[in-house]
């Protein structure tokens, strides 16, 4: 890890996160797997330029799932780390903004 722009992996966007973003002021990202959470809030406000009140880091399990036909348990999603910012108040990073 080296730059700030390689500790947030991607948005998560689902409904759960829509709701946290339009209701609660927090965005939802995949991060790094040795990101904490002060590079976390570094990165955030450096890269969207907004103040960020809080940050909380959630260890994703790996997940097993079976497969159809034999029902052998030959699927696997890796698992992963996900961050939930709260940004401070009046704050906000238009590109959520018109997600529905």
């Amino acid at each position: 890890m080296t730059t700030v722009y390689d500790i947030l992996v991607r948005p998560l966007v689902t409904e759960k996160t829509n709701y946290q973003t339009s209701k609660l002021r927090q965005i939802t990202f995949e991060v790094h797997k040795d990101a904490n959470k002060a590079m976390i809030k570094d990165a955030i406000e450096l890269v969207f330029g907004v103040k960020v009140q809080r940050v909380n880091v959630i260890q994703v399990a790996p997940k097993r799932g079976r497969h159809a036909r034999n029902r052998q348990m030959r699927i696997r999603k890796s698992g992963y780390k996900k961050a939930l910012v709260t940004l401070m108040p009046g704050e906000s990073i238009d590109i959520f903004e018109g997600v529905k």
